[in-house]
């Protein structure tokens, strides 16, 4: 293979790779809008006092329990890990043999038939991880289950002059715990997905060039 060749394949590689290798990606795929059903037609009055058609609880709140009604998820994630390990090992032993003071044994040199062997092992690690989110996002029912429980999902994006910001966020809320302000603390979400991500010239200094990470990844050491 000529010289020409192998340069014209080095750059051929590059380029796979850096195709291979997007800056950022948006979390979830997009949420389509969740929209209340139709509504049916009204029904005929019949003279009665009652009308099914009309009728409104006096009971009845603001808060979210049909499709396409929508509530605010109070953000207030904060989570914290922290780990340490250590452990420690040694071992020695030791051997003589002790010979009759005659010949032929008196031949034999000192120490020759003693011996030892030591061994020791120590290793420490640690590792800490701390997390905050917090803020507002409000969101639409997509799903009433029969239980009651409903289906929250949405998302938010927010275009700035140096990139981009999206937020989504779904999963499931029961009824009892939405407040009478139409509101509902994240850690009350069950099967929550929180994404929180960016695009963007700023977002893209924090991350590792495409040709440090190929590199990064197939290295041994």
């Amino acid at each position: 293979m000529s010289r020409r060749t192998c340069k014209l394949a080095a750059l051929a590689l590059l380029a796979a790779t850096a195709a291979c290798a997007a800056p950022y990606e948006r979390p979830m795929a997009e949420f389509a809008p969740s929209h209340a059903p139709a509504p049916t037609p009204p029904v005929q009055a019949t003279g009665a006092i009652y009308q099914a058609g009309r009728f409104a609880s006096l009971v009845e709140d603001n808060r979210a329990r049909r499709v396409g009604d929508v509530l605010t998820i109070v953000l207030v994630e904060k989570t914290q890990a922290a780990k340490s390990v250590s452990s420690a090992s040694s071992r020695n032993s030791s051997m003589s043999l002790t010979l009759p003071d005659a010949k032929p044994f008196s031949w034999v040199p000192d120490g020759l038939l003693s011996g030892g062997s030591g061994q020791t092992f120590g290793g420490q690690g640690s590792a800490a991880q701390s997390n905050q989110l917090t803020g507002e996002m409000t969101v639409t029912v997509a799903q009433v289950y029969t239980n009651g429980t409903m289906l929250v999902r949405g998302q938010k994006l927010i275009k700035l002059n140096r990139g981009e910001e999206y937020l989504q966020i779904s999963g499931i809320v029961r009824p009892q715990d939405v407040t009478p302000e139409n509101r509902v603390a994240s850690t009350r979400v069950a099967d929550a997905r929180i994404a929180y991500s960016g695009t963007g010239e700023l977002a893209q200094q924090t991350r590792m060039g495409w040709l440090q990470r190929f590199f990064t990844a197939i290295t041994p050491f």
